[in-house]
C-alpha cells in the first residue's frame, strides 16, 4: 500500500490522481489533501478519501470546510503551515506536487528535505528553484518523479540506457489553438480563446501558456534539471497531434519515443505503480493505423516569443529563470483578467527581464525575493505602459 499526499487536489492533476486511486483502492491511500478556495469539491474528496490531514488556502476557506463538513475528524489547516503539513506528512510515502505557480516550490523543497519522493507537476518549482531542488534531492537521496507527460515521456525513454549515450531531448508542443492564426490577429485574442486547447485539458494558466509557448519553454528549464543536460541540446518540436509526447536521441543515431492518446492517466500512472505499470485497459487505445498523419514542424520563434525568452532566461542562469516565471505568471493573471492583451504578454515578461541582473541562487531566500521583485516590476509595467 502506498501512501499519497497531493498539494492541488482539486485541479486537473490532482482530479485525475484521485481517479486512479479509486481504481486501484488495493495500492494507493491518501493521507492528505491541499487545495485553494474550492471548498465543495475538496469536502466531496474527504469525504470519499478520508484524509486525515486538510490544506486550504485561508482560514475563511478553513471555516467554510468544517462548515460543510462538520463530522470531520482530521486536522484542518490553512495557509503557508498548512501546505508545508501536507509535504512533510508522516505516513506519506509519494507527495504530489500540483499546485500551480510558484506557491509549491516551499512545501515540494520541504519533502525533499525529508527524503520524501515527489511526483512533480508542478513545473513552476524547477523553474524557480531548480538548483535548490536538485541539489536537496541529491543530499537526501529523495526521489524526483516528473508528471508532466513530456518529462514523463522522456523518462520512459530512458530507463535501461546509459545517460552519457543521450545526444539531445526533444519535447513536443502541440502548438495550441494559435498555431494557424495570422499573427496580425493575436492582438485581438481573448481569454475564452485561448483556453480552447485542442488536445489536453488544463487549469486556465497552464492553458493559456499553452497557447502562448512558455509552458513549453518552462520545459525546457525543467528538463534541464531534471535530466542534466544543456540548454543546447534540449529542443521543442511542434507536434499539433499530440500522440508522441517527446522523444530521446542517442549517440547512434536511434531515437526513442513514448506514444500514447493525450490522457494524463498515463503518465500519473506510471508514476504511481512505478517500476510496475498499472492495468488502465479501460482507457481508448491508440490505434496507429487510424491516428492519420503524424506532423512535426519548428517552432515559429517570431509567433512565440516567450519560447525564446525562456531559453534567454535558462542561459542567463541564477535568479533569472525565477523572474521569468513570476513575471509570466502576473502577465497571464492580467490576460484573464482582461486587463492585458494576449500579445503583451511576451512584452511585460521581456521588459522585466530586460530590467533584472540575475544573482547565483544561493537560497531559498534569493529565489523568493527575485519572484516577488519580478511580480512587482510586472504589475507596475501594466499598469503604466499597458
Amino acid at each position: 500500500m502506498k501512501h499519497l499526499s497531493i498539494l492541488g487536489s482539486t485541479g486537473s492533476i490532482g482530479v485525475t490522481t484521485l481517479e486512479l486511486v479509486s481504481r486501484f483502492p488495493e495500492r494507493f491511500q491518501v493521507v492528505a489533501l491541499a487545495a485553494g478556495t474550492r471548498i465543495t469539491q475538496l469536502v466531496s474528496q474527504a469525504r470519499k478519501y478520508r484524509p486525515r490531514l486538510i490544506a486550504v488556502g485561508s482560514k475563511d476557506a478553513a471555516e467554510d470546510f468544517r462548515r460543510q463538513y462538520p463530522e470531520y475528524r482530521g486536522e484542518v489547516l490553512y495557509g503557508p503551515e498548512g501546505l508545508n503539513r501536507c509535504a512533510t506528512v508522516a505516513e506519506a510515502d509519494l507527495v504530489i506536487s500540483a499546485l500551480v505557480g510558484a506557491v509549491g516550490v516551499i512545501p515540494t523543497l520541504h519533502a525533499l528535505e525529508l527524503g520524501k519522493a515527489v511526483a512533480l507537476a508542478n513545473k513552476e518549482v524547477l523553474v524557480a528553484a531548480g538548483a535548490l531542488v536538485t541539489a536537496t534531492a541529491i543530499k537526501t537521496g529523495a526521489k524526483l518523479w516528473p508528471l508532466d507527460s513530456e518529462h514523463n515521456a522522456i523518462f520512459q525513454s530512458l530507463q535501461g540506457h546509459r545517460r552519457q549515450d543521450v545526444r539531445r531531448l526533444i519535447l513536443t508542443a502541440s502548438g495550441g489553438p494559435f498555431l494557424r492564426t495570422p499573427p496580425e490577429q493575436l492582438a485581438d485574442v481573448r481569454p475564452q480563446q485561448a483556453l480552447q486547447h485542442p488536445t489536453w485539458k488544463m487549469g486556465a494558466k497552464i492553458t493559456v501558456d499553452s497557447a502562448t509557448l512558455m509552458n513549453k519553454g518552462l520545459e525546457v528549464i525543467e528538463a534541464h534539471w531534471l535530466f542534466g543536460l544543456e540548454p543546447t541540446r534540449i529542443e521543442v518540436v511542434i507536434h499539433p497531434q499530440s500522440i508522441v509526447h517527446s522523444l530521446v536521441e542517442y549517440v547512434d543515431g536511434s531515437l526513442l519515443a513514448q506514444l500514447g492518446i493525450p490522457e494524463m492517466s498515463i503518465p500519473i500512472a506510471y508514476v504511481l505503480g512505478y517500476p510496475e505499470r498499472l492495468d488502465l485497459g479501460y482507457l481508448p487505445r491508440l490505434e496507429l493505423a487510424h491516428t492519420g498523419r503524424l506532423e512535426f514542424e519548428k517552432p515559429d520563434l517570431e509567433r512565440f516569443p516567450c519560447l525564446r525568452l525562456a531559453y534567454e532566461a535558462l542561459a542567463r542562469g541564477g535568479t533569472a529563470p525565477a523572474v521569468l516565471n513570476a513575471a509570466n505568471e502576473t502577465a497571464v493573471a492580467a490576460f484573464l483578467d482582461g486587463r492585458l492583451r494576449f500579445t503583451d504578454i511576451p512584452r511585460v515578461i521581456r521588459s522585466v527581464l530586460d530590467a533584472h541582473e540575475p544573482s547565483e541562487v544561493e537560497s531559498l531566500s534569493t529565489v523568493l525575493n527575485a519572484d516577488r521583485w519580478a511580480r512587482e516590476s510586472a504589475s507596475l509595467a501594466i499598469a503604466a505602459n499597458w
